[in-house]
């Protein structure tokens, strides 16, 4: 099915807790897959304003992501340096790979990937550059310290 993309509400923002949330505000997630009915992957489509990272530098331990870029120009971020991408590059992140990842737009306008990544019933999310790890289950996200201890 075609899907109209001006009737998906887009998330705006992140899950992310304090401190770390306010970094992403302006972070447009559009959930194109989920606006589709697809449930075993998630299919977005990401816009970033300059000056915007989308997420916190992090990998997974059992989740893929693959991303395009749509339009403009950001760098890709990890753990060994820094890449330039621009429309039609392309990266994969393989699960279990401890690299941690993210997009950054330092450019002066928007500019916008798709990601897909898989669901799976459990995960954990490593962060490279904070004293962070999100697992995720059945009953949704907890975000602790890497050691496992409370915020």
């Amino acid at each position: 099915m075609k899907l109209d993309l001006a009737s998906i509400a887009p998330r705006v923002g992140s899950g992310y807790p304090e401190p770390y949330a306010a970094r992403f505000a302006t972070r447009h997630v559009l959930p194109v897959g989920k606006a589709g009915g697809i449930t075993q992957f998630g299919a977005n489509v990401v816009t970033l304003r300059p000056g915007t990272a989308s997420t916190l530098r992090h990998w997974h331990e059992e989740q893929d992501e693959f991303v395009i870029v749509l339009s403009g120009e950001l760098m890709l971020a990890m753990d060994e340096g820094e890449t330039p991408m621009g429309p039609g590059d392309c990266a994969a992140f393989p699960r279990g790979v401890a690299n941690g990842h993210c997009l950054i737009n330092r450019s002066d306008r928007d500019a916008s990937f798709f990601v897909v990544g898989t669901h799976t019933p459990t995960e954990r999310g490593h962060y490279s550059e904070e004293d962070l790890m999100v697992t995720a289950g059945p009953d949704g996200f907890t975000y602790t310290r890497k050691d496992g201890s409370p915020l």
